[in-house]
């Protein structure tokens, strides 16, 4: 069943299966087309540190949504109506979390949650899975690229430029990935740090004006949410004015959806990542109080800074220039800090585009190793980076450059869509996962309890994640039914049909089956704690204590 001689070699000693361990009490199938083999040629290595990993936590996923989004947001549904809408997506972003952060921790393998849909669910919904949520992250890389390009005509607005703007931020990206797992933590570390002093920079400040601290020593208070009011229409039903507000905060779900998108990272990370199960469990515990302090605290504050009504929100530069905050500190006479922050929000688009094409590649690999995808994705070089999925993956990219010849604003909405909805199917696909999981757990006698991380909320948070998921999946493109038009309707719905074309496809050509629960293999090619997890030293010195606090 496995081939011990292929982990004498030297380089394998700290790859992600380890010693690929088989015990006599594996489920056994002598179906060959539903085989987890503990020897399938996992390479990759566990280079990130702790520290990565929890800064990759607390900020990795702040980015053009929250920065520029919540502006959007603000705009369309008003103060209370976006705030609505970004509590509401956020509980279900942490519902997602949790469930694949328990399957992390039992597994923390390469594939991450397409493989534990093939393993404890059916083939076909891990293949659909892991292809959609490839192509979700692998149009998103140049979602983040154009939105990087159109940060900088913040100080060059000359378009001729652009091109050459967009072609060094793909090398840029590409580059870090190629250089390996060591440099995108490195990377992603840098980042984090700059994206938490900006947004902890921004609600300071925005809390400083708001209460009048400005230059002009004007206080605002709740000023904005009296008049022009706390919710705004979506314009389509203006006379009926109630429909209309709750049509505003469900236009607006996208929007911050794609805020909260790439929360999942640390588990997909897992197979590269020191200690996982200990780091990731770190993670996960700390989201509850990322999401509540940067994303709504920041949403409120924006609600407070602005009116809904404001010209300036309605110019789509996809600059700083459209920032509430940056509108806010230019009505209060503060001059300097609108360049501070368009430099800030230009690394969190980077750091974005660098993180999805991480996912993307990981995923590519992970569905290659288990045969859903062609094998010349396997290649691992000898350092444990996947690089044939990696130069794959960085293709992608390229189609930023559409936004040259297109017009930026039109692309990157196109592809926010697009990527979105997609995003929602990953998520839908790891709530669905982690409840035949926490069946199967059930089934065969074992205790999740035990498990180095575990939600008490289980699984009533993923029947929570399922239910509200899969009505924005639903409901993401009803504004096109008021003003039909085709371009419109594909963008929010074409991810619906490839799913099940997907899932239908790989399972009448393998024939596959959903797993029962006494079927589900809890052991076959996954790592004992004892070999993946490194002992905790307690810290010592001032620097190690603060470090241990923050880490």
């Amino acid at each position: 069943m496995s081939h011990p001689k292929e982990y004498d070699d030297k380089a394998d000693q700290t790859s992600s299966v380890e010693k690929g361990v088989v015990h006599d009490y594996v489920v056994r199938d002598s179906d060959n087309r539903y085989h987890f083999d503990a020897a399938d040629l996992d390479r990759v290595q566990r280079k990130l540190k702790q520290r990565h990993v929890q800064m990759i936590a607390i900020a990795g996923t702040l980015g053009t949504g929250l920065f520029l989004g919540s502006g959007h947001s603000l705009q369309a549904a008003g103060p209370l109506g976006a705030l609505i809408a970004y509590a509401l997506v956020g509980t279900t972003a942490y519902a997602s979390l949790c469930s694949i952060g328990e399957m992390t921790s039992h597994a923390p393998i390469s594939g991450t949650f397409p493989h534990f849909a093939a393993r404890w669910v059916d083939p076909a919904f891990g293949f659909a899975t892991g292809w959609n949520y490839f192509y979700t992250n692998a149009i998103s890389v140049p979602v983040e690229v154009t939105a990087a390009g159109i940060l900088l005509t913040f100080w060059d607005d000359d378009t001729n430029h652009q091109a050459a703007y967009t072609a060094a931020i793909c090398v840029l990206v590409c580059a870090i990935n190629i250089f390996g797992v060591r440099w995108f933590g490195e990377s992603e570390f840098v980042f984090s740090i700059i994206k938490l002093l900006l947004i902890t920079v921004l609600i300071i400040t925005g809390l400083v004006i708001d209460l009048g601290g400005g230059p002009n020593h004007t206080r605002l208070g709740f000023t904005y949410w009296k008049n022009p009011g706390p919710l705004n229409g979506a314009g389509l039903e203006p006379k009926h004015p109630s429909l209309d507000k709750f049509l505003g905060i469900l236009s607006v779900i996208v929007q911050a959806a794609f805020s909260f998108q790439g929360m999942e990272l640390v588990a997909i990370a897992a197979s590269e990542t020191e200690s996982p199960r200990r780091n990731i469990a770190k993670a996960i515990r700390r989201v509850f109080w990322r999401i509540l302090l940067f994303y709504m605290l920041g949403v409120l504050i924006t609600g407070m800074l602005v009116p809904f009504n404001d010209p300036d929100l309605l110019q789509a530069s996809g600059t700083a220039a459209e920032s509430p905050y940056v509108i806010a500190m230019t009505r209060a006479g503060i001059k300097v800090l609108p360049h501070i922050i368009n430099a800030g929000i230009f690394t969190s688009a980077f750091s974005a585009g660098n993180s999805f094409l991480f996912c993307a590649s990981r995923v590519l690999y992970g569905l290659a190793l288990r045969g859903q995808a062609p094998k010349i994705f396997t290649y691992c070089t000898k350092n444990g980076l996947p690089l044939a999925a990696v130069l794959a993956s960085s293709c992608f990219s390229l189609l930023a450059f559409m936004n040259v010849a297109s017009g930026a604003e039109t692309v990157f909405n196109w592809f926010v869509n697009l990527s979105t909805i997609g995003g929602f199917f990953g998520w839908l696909a790891m709530n669905v996962t982690y409840l035949f999981f926490y069946r199967g757990f059930r089934a065969q006698g074992l205790d999740r309890t035990k498990l180095v991380y575990h939600s008490k909320l289980q699984p009533y948070l993923a029947y929570w994640g399922i239910f509200w998921i899969s009505l924005f999946i639903l409901i993401n493109g009803f504004a096109v039914f008021w003003d039909f038009n085709a371009s419109g309707f594909l963008t929010a719905y074409i991810n619906i049909p490839l799913f099940f074309a997907l899932y239908i496809g790989w399972k009448l050509v393998k024939r596959t089956k959903v797993w029962k629960p006494h079927e589900m293999d809890f052991v076959t090619g996954i790592p004992t704690i004892e070999e993946t997890e490194i002992p905790e030293e307690p810290p010592r010195t001032l620097g190690e204590k603060i470090a241990a606090v923050l880490f």
